[in-house]
């Protein structure tokens, strides 16, 4: 359990006559403070210029800049459509999405990086699609800004993840994404403690597509994917969706055994007919060495399946809530209200 702080004013709750929402915007947001601004001329006038009713829910993860306080600033300006959700501690881009899933309110929702990479004038692409029929819609970066080892590293990872999964997605690190409510729905109940959340949704969709988007050199600010969270990603996003490796390492078990085996033998015919020798010692050490290397590196694909196990079990939440900064309805007229409440995560 958690205490959590809401603080609400009265009036209108959204800027559709009934109250309807079409299309959230989820956008976590860590240490940005350089780009905000940037981000809020872009993405309000992107979205006021589309004439549909919507919200923007920004998810401060943690931040230690004054990434909060420019929230808090915007949340004032356009208290109509904008949500925002302040966590206690950092909890990682995907938990800070599963925060802004819990209270988007849309038919639609939509993930965007809060560093401008993608264009926000392209969410209408998306809503598009969606509009279409497509119940999840997946975008794939034209020309990535990114360093030259992020693009290889990626597309390496992305054909790995084809071959030992039923995830399909062409470019899995863009976050910039779209869902239809029931997916959203979907993965919230999924209740998994660790999860790639683009692929969780992928295997939920009936109906999926990808898109071609623009992708922009960072506007400000550097990034906060460093090479080990990168890695322990796509760790995550291997084990979570496949347990081919685990197949794999229990085949090559089986074949190092027979070959073994089969090689101990022949070591043994030897000594009997041409008797003690030691120009074998080194071949005997490489393929100790090679022998233990693939061992350890099979103990270390089953510890991350061990490792998810064990962060399951242990059922800690997520992410704890600190405030949530939104409009309430309120018949009554204007109020400016502040409540705690007790809300499980």
């Amino acid at each position: 359990m958690m205490l959590q702080q809401v603080e609400k004013t009265g009036s209108e709750h959204r800027n559709s006559p009934d109250g309807r929402v079409e299309l959230s915007i989820v956008i976590p947001v860590y240490n940005e403070e350089a780009v905000l601004e940037s981000l809020f001329d872009r993405l309000y006038g992107a979205m006021d210029r589309l004439d549909r009713s919507y919200e923007v829910i920004f998810v401060d993860d943690g931040s230690r800049d004054r990434s909060v306080a420019m929230l808090r600033q915007q949340y004032q300006k356009r208290p109509e459509v904008t949500r925002v959700v302040i966590l206690r501690a950092n909890a990682g881009q995907h938990a800070a999405i599963v925060a802004g899933f819990e209270r988007a309110l849309g038919d639609y929702v939509i993930t965007l990086d809060s560093d401008l990479q993608n264009p926000p004038e392209e969410i209408e692409k998306l809503v598009s699609k969606l509009d279409d029929g497509h119940d999840y819609v997946g975008t794939i970066r034209h020309q990535r800004m990114d360093s030259k080892w992020r693009d290889v590293a990626s597309k390496i990872m992305n054909r790995v993840r084809e071959r030992i999964s039923n995830v399909h997605m062409t470019d899995q690190g863009c976050m910039f994404r779209a869902y239809h409510r029931d997916i959203v729905k979907a993965v919230l109940d999924s209740q998994e403690s660790q999860t790639y959340i683009p692929a969780l949704a992928y295997i939920y969709a009936a109906n999926p597509v990808e898109v071609v988007v623009q992708h922009e050199e960072r506007a400000a600010g550097e990034s906060k994917y460093s090479l080990f969270k990168l890695i322990h990603l796509n760790f995550d996003l291997m084990t979570s969706f496949s347990i081919l490796p685990l197949q794999i390492f229990s085949v090559v078990g089986m074949l190092v055994s027979v070959f073994s085996f089969l090689f101990v033998l022949f070591l043994a015919l030897r000594r009997l007919i041409v008797g003690s020798e030691v120009e074998g010692v080194f071949t005997l050490f490489a393929i100790s060495f090679f022998i233990l290397g693939v061992l350890l590196f099979a103990v270390g694909i089953l510890g991350e399946y061990v490792g998810r196990i064990y962060v399951q079990v242990r059922n800690r939440p997520k992410f704890l809530i600190k405030t949530v900064l939104e409009k309430s309805v309120q018949e009554s007229g204007p109020q400016h209200t502040a409540t705690e409440l007790e809300d499980a995560r």
